[in-house]
């Protein structure tokens, strides 16, 4: 087994491959270029089986992935093609839309909002800019707390401007996803400065995990 096929260097380390993936790219060096369908046909498994492993490859370098041609083989390129890749794509390409609401609704109206988007968090405005955000935790702390989710507004417990971290449109997503790692949170504001106002900002769309994750699938399967 070459060793360039069962390891692969990404900056300063390696990763290993598992055997299904070596199977992978010795099929895609015989047979070049090939659709994930067709790799899917020869190894007996659905497209969809394959497509982690077929996402894992392109991002570490070793396949590429070129629309309506197929995948080929890269070998050993001479930079680390996963942070290029990852860094060149911004926020605002992969943003979704921003679930908001006003700091003088009450924690009632967030836990049924919240409900029916389906999400984690909340971003909270006051007069049209960020002023904190509050999430499912917070949400329990006060039920557990007795509070009167009727009558109490969600400004009386959010986390307040500016301990909530904030992500720029023009932001790599490689930067978002740092942020989400360190803070270990789920998702973030996406915002833009107002000119003028000194940390006031208006929330223009939101990022998740869920958005990087599918970022990583589709690199890997966008033929």
């Amino acid at each position: 087994m070459r060793p360039d096929i069962y390891c692969r260097q990404i900056g300063g380390g390696f990763i290993q491959l598992s055997n299904r993936q070596e199977t992978i790219i010795s099929i895609v060096q015989d047979n070049q270029p090939i659709t994930s369908s067709e790799i899917g046909k020869r190894l007996g498994l659905t497209r969809a089986t394959i497509r982690p492993d077929l996402a894992i490859l392109t991002m570490s370098g070793i396949l590429d992935a070129r629309p309506k041609v197929g995948y080929i083989y890269l070998g050993r390129p001479d930079i680390d093609i996963v942070s290029d890749k990852i860094s060149s794509i911004k926020v605002k390409e992969i943003m979704s839309v921003p679930v908001v609401m006003e700091e003088d609704k009450s924690i009632y109206d967030a836990a049924v909002y919240m409900f029916t988007e389906d999400v984690g968090s909340i971003f909270i405005t006051q007069d049209g800019y960020l002023s904190g955000v509050i999430s499912r935790k917070d949400l329990l702390r006060s039920a557990m707390g007795r509070m009167n989710l009727n009558n109490t507004p969600v400004g009386m417990i959010m986390t307040r401007m500016p301990k909530v971290v904030v992500i720029l449109e023009s932001e790599s997503i490689l930067k978002a996803a740092i942020q989400m790692i360190e803070h270990e949170i789920d998702s973030l504001p996406v915002v833009e400065n107002v000119e003028g106002k000194d940390r006031n900002y208006k929330v223009t769309g939101r990022i998740t995990k869920t958005n990087i994750t599918r970022m990583f699938v589709e690199l890997g399967t966008n033929i």
